[in-house]
């Protein structure tokens, strides 16, 4: 069984990003000459949900697999200020890790939390940023416009983390490996078998129980600091300039909403596609993100 610590193929790096902040990542296929691609993870996960795809790519293509800040292996610093988990900081680390090896373009492919940092650091660095991919997320401005009444309840963690800082630590803390269980079982299909061994969830929860403080502080800057600067950008009429493609769910039939029509306005060039894969599609159906990414590759 492959070590649930590592992408076949890749080797682990570690760069500094930040004052006293440094980001790991997975690094495979340097130097082919395909475009570079950088991939991110989500929660309550690590770069290792890319651990089938990120190889497929890497054929062709430099691949660079970080953790997030907070998250994973990266380092995990306190929130003392709105900023330090913004999704603009957290897009300016991805900026950095990649320049300082030695990509200074890349196409960058973001899943839930990770795709929310992909599509800040498509509207900040459009001139690093060439094709983007979004994985079962809306914007976060557009996330809490539709998320009201009781069905709001599927997205109960958004409320409990934006509160303020302590009860949302504590409350987690208690209860870690169930908190963060819930929803590696809860974003499972109904009646599909879990799209990671026994090794990699037990990772997952390992990691996750050691970043409580920041995971909450990732999330709590997506109902302040993040959305003002989505708000921002829409009222300046930035959008995404690259070509964009989004896989997701069909949560907008279920909760009222037009999904693709919601990306549309954000991406010119969009290609949006819905799947029955679940949320964890990289890893439940990898093949399927594979053929999305060289799709978008090749416009």
């Amino acid at each position: 069984m492959t070590s649930p610590t590592n992408i076949p193929g890749f080797h682990d790096v570690r760069v500094t990003v930040d004052d006293d902040v440094a980001l790991h990542a997975a690094v495979g296929g340097s130097g082919r000459s395909g475009r570079a691609v950088v991939l991110l993870h989500g929660f309550p996960q690590t770069h290792l949900c890319w651990r089938h795809v990120a190889p497929a790519l890497a054929a062709d293509h430099t691949v660079v697999v970080p953790d997030l800040r907070g998250y994973g292996a990266s380092d995990k610093p306190a929130g003392s200020s709105p900023d330090t988990y913004s999704k603009r900081t957290m897009a300016r680390d991805v900026v950095r890790i990649a320049a300082a090896l030695g990509v200074d373009r890349f196409a960058l492919a973001g899943h839930d939390r990770g795709a929310l940092v992909a599509v800040r650091a498509g509207l900040d660095h459009p001139e690093v940023v060439t094709h983007l991919a979004v994985l079962d997320v809306l914007p976060t401005l557009d996330m809490w416009d539709v998320l009201h009444g009781a069905d709001a309840a599927v997205a109960f963690h958004l409320y409990l983390m934006a509160q303020p800082a302590g009860l949302p630590e504590a409350m987690i803390t208690g209860a870690a490996d169930t908190f963060f269980g819930h929803f590696l079982d809860a974003w499972t299909p109904p009646g599909t078998p879990a799209p990671f061994d026994a090794d990699v969830r037990a990772e997952y929860l390992r990691r996750s129980r050691e970043a409580v403080g920041s995971i909450v502080a990732d999330y709590r800057a997506s109902a302040g600091v993040d959305v003002e600067h989505d708000r921002a950008d829409r009222d300046a009429g930035r959008r995404l300039a690259m070509p964009v493609t989004v896989v997701q769910q069909d949560w907008g039939a279920a909760l009222g909403y037009d999904a693709a029509g919601l990306w549309g306005a954000w991406a010119p060039d969009l290609d949006h596609r819905t799947t029955t894969a679940g949320h964890f599609m990289a890893e439940s159906a990898p093949d399927e993100v594979l053929a999305a990414l060289r799709d978008l590759l090749a416009r």
